[in-house]
């Protein structure tokens, strides 16, 4: 099981936090003011850490380091983006998510790599789509078999820059759209990877496992 870091105990961070705690993870709940904590139940294992999301020091009595992916839902979005990119940039968590609540910023911080989720669009099934890739493949929508599930797709970082026909023959999926800085878009002849991008592929419920391996890791450098 995974290490996860939530910063915000508001009900956004301990829907987060119970969810991952009844999935058998280990989580680690940061807020600044001790009350927020009474939220959580009584029976929650996690560790809860008074402090500043942003401050190293917290982040470390967090166990940051050990930290499969980190969440900043608090209520300030520049403390989450601040948070979110320590998280990133000084201890290099895998999975980080920012919630922002004024959705105009989120083409910025995407282009930072910080996926955000805007407050008006926002459900906790969101956050936990970008920090718990094996949550992503249960999928949006199951066509009438149950044989095929539209969903996201975990994507490593060393596929941006390659055509989204890449993914496909790497994966057995077929792109049905792209969310670029908050917006659906429809995939096109040539169309490549941004950094940022959150794929939404079809795929046989059958396979997800065969997906996840073969794109959640870095492409084969093509030799000649």
């Amino acid at each position: 099981m995974a290490h996860f870091v939530i910063m915000g105990c508001g009900r956004v961070g301990v829907t987060l936090a119970h969810t991952l705690d009844d999935a058998g993870h280990s989580v680690a709940i940061i807020d600044q003011d001790d009350a927020a904590f009474r939220r959580l139940r009584r029976n929650f294992s996690g560790t809860k850490v008074s402090g500043v999301g942003f401050d190293r020091d917290t982040l470390e009595r967090a166990d940051i380091t050990k930290a499969y992916a980190f969440a900043a839902v608090s209520s300030g979005d520049n403390s989450n983006i601040l948070a979110t990119r320590v998280a990133r940039e000084t201890y290099h968590v895998p999975h980080v998510v920012a919630r922002i609540y004024d959705p105009g910023r989120a083409e910025i911080y995407q282009r930072l790599g910080i996926p955000t989720v805007a407050a008006v669009r926002w459900s906790s099934d969101q956050v936990l789509r970008r920090i718990l890739p094996e949550h992503t493949l249960s999928g949006d929508f199951r066509e009438a078999s149950g044989r095929l599930v539209l969903g996201e797709v975990n994507v490593h970082d060393g596929w941006f820059g390659h055509a989204l026909e890449d993914l496909e023959a790497a994966a057995p999926i077929r792109i049905a759209y792209l969310s670029r800085f908050g917006e659906g878009i429809l995939p096109e002849p040539g169309m490549r990877l941004q950094q940022g991008d959150i794929v939404h592929a079809m795929m046989p419920l059958d396979a997800t496992s065969e997906i996840e391996k073969a794109l959640s890791t870095a492409p084969k450098p093509v030799t000649e």
